[in-house]
């Protein structure tokens, strides 16, 4: 029986992060590998991804951070952005219902104003729809970037110093946080990785500092909860050690 077969209930690992990003992998390769349009492996993603929201608040995960839309795939095809950002709209309309009624809390991070006026104003009011949810923090990264949002930091930071508003020796790791878009969230503890590539691709940089990563070969739109479990076991096999050389 393949993974992706496997019963959905997650088994309860020993340890569950507090917060765990994914990078969602795999869309186009699942696509081509069926030889259909890269828009179908994409609504599949899509698919994937309520799955993988519904088996982390099974779980018990607190926060979880979805790499949805880089900064970097406007430079994709035009009409593959087109079919990206009609997919987001559909899903804010689609299922801001689910989540209100399953308990999650929508947040979006990222340039959302680049999707225009009017998905703006969609996010602004899934986000407040959303606001009792307290099963699970749900944050979609969307036109997001890990330099970009320390440099839009940076300038805030910058600006407050020039206006005399912040001095220059009370920035510190800290005050820098409360700048990202991520202020007053925990960082992750696991960042999950699928389709087999092993790298971060600009995806929660500074907040990623003492996260562990795991890497899983499977195209994200065949990921299931059993494929989350796994992560999670992995995750709490391992002796997080913060930096601090133990041995």
């Amino acid at each position: 029986m393949s993974a992706a077969a496997k019963p959905l209930a997650p088994a309860a690992p020993a340890r569950v992060p507090a917060h765990v990003g994914v990078i969602m992998d795999g869309n186009g390769r699942w696509a081509a590998a069926r030889g259909v349009p890269r828009a179908l492996g994409h609504k599949a993603g899509a698919e994937a991804a309520r799955r993988c929201i519904e088996a982390a608040a099974e779980a018990g995960i607190g926060w979880l951070t979805l790499f949805a839309f880089s900064s970097e795939n406007w430079q994709r095809p035009a009409e593959e952005v087109q079919d990206l950002t009609a997919l987001m709209r559909a899903y804010l309309k689609t299922e801001v219902g689910r989540l209100v009624k399953d308990g999650v809390r929508l947040r979006v991070i990222g340039e959302r104003e680049r999707f225009g006026e009017d998905t703006a104003r969609a996010i602004a009011a899934a986000e407040a729809a959303t606001a009792a949810g307290a099963r699970l923090n749900l944050n979609i990264a969307l036109s997001y970037g890990g330099r970009a949002e320390i440099a839009a930091a940076a300038r805030q930071i910058a600006r407050r110093v020039a206006e005399g508003s912040l001095l220059p020796e009370e920035v510190d790791e800290r005050l820098f946080g409360g700048f990202l878009g991520t202020a007053g969230m925990p960082d992750p503890d696991l960042i999950i990785r699928t389709s087999g590539e092993k790298r971060i691709s600009n995806f929660l940089l500074w907040q990623a500092a003492y996260a562990e990563f795991v890497f899983q070969d499977v195209l994200w739109p065949d990921y299931g909860a059993a494929h989350l479990a796994a992560a999670l076991d992995d995750f709490a096999a391992r002796e997080r050690r913060y930096g601090v050389r133990l041995g």
